[in-house]
């Protein structure tokens, strides 16, 4: 799934409560993309992105992303490593951070959104993973329908705390 629609997601679950859990549950969700790719598009932004023939949707040839990409990006799409993190924050806070539900929810996404030829998603990292071969979440239809369920789902959130706000001005 693109990062942003992530973020989008992670939004929706997990901060719903106000506008600062939005923003927390926002960044989480997409943080396993920004601490993978962040860097490494950071710089292709900086220098200039290589010239690259591909089809709209596609993705880049591998060989020109850096294997650090890849050692990252296991780390952060691994929901193993996500229950120790969410294990030691919850013992360090004293009550678990459900935000960081958000971050989840972006390794549990890409499992079936990532094809076994373009970094698919190694969610029991740093254990063997079963990899999913899953479709391209740059398929048009999977964008239209991802994007319109998301619109479905703020409209959704919006009304219903439109209804509750009405309901306690009575």
């Amino acid at each position: 799934m693109d990062t942003l629609a992530h973020g989008l997601w992670g939004g929706v679950a997990f901060g719903r409560k106000n506008r600062g859990r939005f923003i927390a549950s926002f960044i989480l969700g997409m943080s396993p993309d920004l601490l993978s790719f962040g860097f490494f598009f950071l710089t292709w932004a900086v220098r200039g992105f290589p010239p690259m023939s591909r089809l709209p949707g596609e993705p880049p040839d591998p060989s020109m992303i850096p294997a650090y990409v890849g050692h990252l990006y296991n780390i952060t799409h691994s929901a193993v490593i996500w229950g120790l993190v969410f294990f030691v924050l919850t013992r360090t806070l004293g009550r678990p951070p459900w935000v960081f539900g958000a971050w989840l929810l972006h390794i549990l996404c890409d499992v079936p959104t990532h094809t076994k030829e373009f970094f698919p998603t190694p969610f029991l990292w740093p254990f063997p993973t079963p990899f999913v071969d899953g479709f391209r979440w740059s398929a048009p239809w999977f964008l239209a329908l991802n994007y319109t369920a998301l619109i479905a789902s703020f409209v959704a959130i919006t009304w219903v705390n439109r209804r509750k706000h009405s309901s306690l001005d009575r």
